[in-house]
């Protein structure tokens, strides 16, 4: 075990600390974002606004693997935080053995499974006549990289876990160095002229760059995570069901996410239909994909920043230091809440040219509609704030059931109803003013039971001085 990471997640000054572990994360986020919204720039200048429609309609696949990789790599990398603050080797080591098979086993039946059924997924999913035939040549190499892809999400959460964020950033950013150089190579006829495909092999390559450094780096006898692949098939099953529990609020925020799309781009479709004045219903799709592409971008430093303060929050809660845990959630919060608020006041002054740089087919229509239904969205911004710092304090605390409760409340028990409801009576500017209903929603819930843990600590911390 390494007792110099181990000195410093329990005795660092805080605010230091979450710096040191958020600052790598927070790159390695925005990297791996970067990537994805430079695939979509590409793909726009080689294939036009109809091929970006396709990569959400792929997308959604991607997005359930990549769920398997952060439920398993949250829920190992808690219990292995704990596990490493009180000193245990044996469950340290356990839970990265246990992490990389259950990884192993179900994104390889994923990929298998989205390779038989890869035309009905596509029509399932929300493909048009226009834009299937680009869809399916993307999804069908990218599903060869999902393996390496999870378990590279897996074990970049299992070095944070461990204090080593540095390395989780070097990997994304080799897998995005690898994708941005690959991509005009590949797509354009200058290169290879491979168009989508050509994108979707830049990506596959790219993600498992990814994984061959961080695994070789997990191996290093610097690490703390102890693999044996002599004896990986030595897995706990008990430890399996925490793993599972722990992370299955991750699993679920970012499924859901998935889901969601399937249910837009179907909503789309359906609205069009209804209203033939639309247009192509691919237009539309391709604002969806636009926008998600902008929204993972503009909001992984926040989202790097919350992955900072997990493991501090595992190993002090696991040690008992509760004035650490109080402390650490308290500044990460405050920091959090200023930054959505800040992305908010750019997307209202930049929306137009953000959506200009994925236009090259003189359609002004996509850049007026895809402008306004990205400020609708981003209204919600800042009230995300405490959802987002509630659901990963309750997994590296290991509370799966409050976790999975405050994950589930945005993406399914809000948003599911609200975005029928409001398509129903405002057509599709009402699938934008969903996002904004879950946010405002879901964000006010959160902070209220955010405000109950505070006072909780609270008297934990008084507690542990009278006993001092």
């Amino acid at each position: 075990m390494n007792k110099q990471n181990s000195e410093m997640l329990g005795s660092m000054q805080i605010r230091k600390l979450l710096l040191k572990l958020a600052i790598p994360a927070i790159a390695a986020m925005v990297i791996n974002a970067l990537y994805n919204l430079i695939d979509t720039f590409f793909v726009g200048i080689g294939a036009g606004t109809t091929a970006i429609g396709a990569l959400s309609i792929a997308y959604p696949i991607q997005m359930i693997v990549l769920a398997i990789g952060m439920m398993i790599g949250i829920g190992s990398g808690s219990v292995f935080s704990r596990a490493f603050g009180r000193g245990d080797e044996k469950a340290m080591k356990r839970a990265v053995n246990t992490a990389l098979v259950m990884n192993l086993t179900l994104s390889l039946s994923i990929s298998v499974l989205a390779f038989i059924f890869l035309e009905p997924l596509l029509r399932l999913f929300g493909a048009t006549a226009s834009n299937i035939g680009y869809a399916r040549d993307y999804l069908q190499i990218v599903l060869i990289a999902l393996v390496p892809f999870s378990l590279s999400i897996t074990f970049n959460n299992l070095t944070r876990a461990e204090g080593r964020p540095k390395i989780a950033m070097v990997s994304l950013m080799i897998g995005a160095i690898v994708n941005i150089v690959l991509d005009p190579i590949f797509i354009f006829d200058w290169g290879l002229g491979m168009g989508v495909s050509g994108a979707a092999l830049a990506t596959a390559i790219g993600k498992t760059a990814s994984f061959v450094y961080v695994f070789s780096r997990a191996m290093s006898p610097k690490s703390s995570l102890m693999i044996d692949l002599k004896q990986i098939y030595k897995i706990d099953f008990g430890m399996f069901k925490e793993i599972v529990s722990i992370g299955l609020p991750s699993f679920v925020r970012t499924a859901m996410g998935g889901v969601l799309i399937v249910i837009v781009n179907n909503l789309i479709n359906f609205q069009v239909r209804q209203n033939p004045e639309l247009g192509d219903p691919a237009t539309y799709i391709a604002i969806y994909a636009v926008i998600n592409r902008l929204l993972r971008f503009s909001l992984m430093p926040g989202f790097g920043l919350v992955q900072g303060m997990v493991p501090i929050v595992g190993f002090n809660y696991g040690a008992k230091f509760h004035h650490r845990v109080y402390e650490v959630i308290g500044y990460t919060s405050r920091l959090l809440f200023m930054y959505f608020t800040a992305v908010f006041l750019i997307v209202m002054v930049m929306a137009e040219p953000l959506f200009m740089l994925f236009e090259h087919d003189g359609d002004q229509a996509f850049v007026r509609e895809g402008a306004r239904a990205f400020r609708i969205v981003a209204l919600g911004f800042s009230f995300i704030t405490y959802q987002v710092i509630l659901s990963n304090f309750y997994q590296a605390m290991g509370y799966a059931k409050r976790a999975f409760i405050i994950a589930l409340s945005r993406r399914f028990i809000v948003y599911l109803p609200m975005a029928f409801i409001l398509t129903y009576f405002f057509g599709i500017e009402g699938i934008w003013w969903t996002f904004f209903a879950a946010d405002l929603i879901t964000g006010g819930i959160s902070y209220i039971f955010y405000r109950s843990e505070r006072s909780k600590l609270r008297v934990e911390i008084k507690r542990n001085l009278k006993t001092a």
